[in-house]
């Protein structure tokens, strides 16, 4: 068995994360001939073959997956290790990969990233927005933003937004056709606006009042995977939607969306910029951190709709 370089490492996680050779090709700046002898004759080497090859699409093997979870980390090490000695001078570089839903990014785009960037500018940061939880290690993240209850305990997370309170709201018009619900329950009896996750799952309504709690999986005519088109849909008379009160606040002032049931809605602690405790972070992270920090401990942080 031959060893492998970064070469043929870095094309290897860059065919199975874009699961493409053209897209790898173009982000490594490779033709994509190229690429596919590279990863011959990587396979070739090991004597397994690491990716199953249609003319449509190409997907790791077993072997592959298994190989994926081990290299992309220790690359990522590399990486990070290689950016820390060239941030030892006065102009820190790197790079930063962040999973966030789209909600919680934009806070930290509006308020922490252009002073950030202003401030470094050798530091190159990506937000992927996925409605998804991915487990921002295995797949290959160096930070991630959620809301506190979903970061896993053996992360730091840095707290930068308020509470978050969801609501039940519908449209006056939508109200003027059917009696409001009095109960939890009485949500099965109407038209609700269901909201499903980028990895299949709906979700789950979850209503609470004084100690007591409420799960509802909630039936209606519409599923979306997007709390804007829900509020939208809400707006249009369509039916009861489940959202964080922030994003329709200036509807329920101004009448164009009614609370339902509002003395079962509940509050969640807020956003995190999250990161694996037992890493020592690289650079890039620390500096943005360190800036995540500062702004949510300033006297007044601007905050956002979550």
């Amino acid at each position: 068995m031959t060893r492998a370089g970064l070469t043929e490492l870095n094309a290897f996680i860059a065919i199975a994360e874009h699961r493409s050779f053209s897209a790898a090709a173009r982000v490594l700046g490779v033709s994509p001939s190229a690429l596919s002898h590279t990863i011959r004759n990587f396979e070739a080497g090991l004597g397994v073959r690491l990716f199953n090859r249609t003319t449509r699409s190409v997907a790791p093997t077993e072997a592959g997956e298994q190989l994926l979870r081990r290299v992309r980390p220790a690359v990522a090490d590399l990486d990070d290790a290689m950016n820390e000695i060239a941030s030892t001078g006065d102009h820190p570089s790197g790079s930063l990969r962040i999973s966030a839903s789209e909600s919680g990014a934009r806070p930290l785009v509006r308020h922490v990233l252009p002073g950030f960037l202003a401030r470094y500018p050798d530091i190159r940061v990506e937000l992927v927005v996925d409605s998804r939880l991915v487990d921002i290690v295995a797949q290959g993240f160096d930070a991630g933003i959620r809301i506190f209850e979903d970061v896993p305990r053996d992360m730091i997370a840095i707290r930068f937004g308020p509470d978050m309170r969801f609501c039940a709201v519908a449209s006056p018009a939508y109200l003027a056709r059917r009696a409001p619900p009095k109960a939890p329950h009485d949500l099965l009896k109407h038209e609700c606006i269901r909201f499903r996750f980028e990895s299949g799952a709906i979700y789950r309504w979850d209503l609470a009042r004084r100690g007591k709690s409420a799960t509802i999986d909630v039936e209606g005519p519409l599923t979306l995977g997007n709390v804007g088109l829900m509020i939208d849909a809400a707006l249009a008379g369509i039916g009861i939607a489940w959202v964080p009160q922030e994003r329709v606040a200036e509807h329920l002032e101004a009448g164009r969306l009614v609370p339902v049931l509002p003395e079962w809605s509940p509050t969640f602690a807020g956003l995190c910029l999250y990161y694996p405790a037992n890493r020592h972070p690289p650079t890039a992270l620390h500096l943005f951190a360190q800036a995540v920090r500062e702004w949510a401990g300033s006297p007044n942080p601007p905050s956002d709709p979550a």
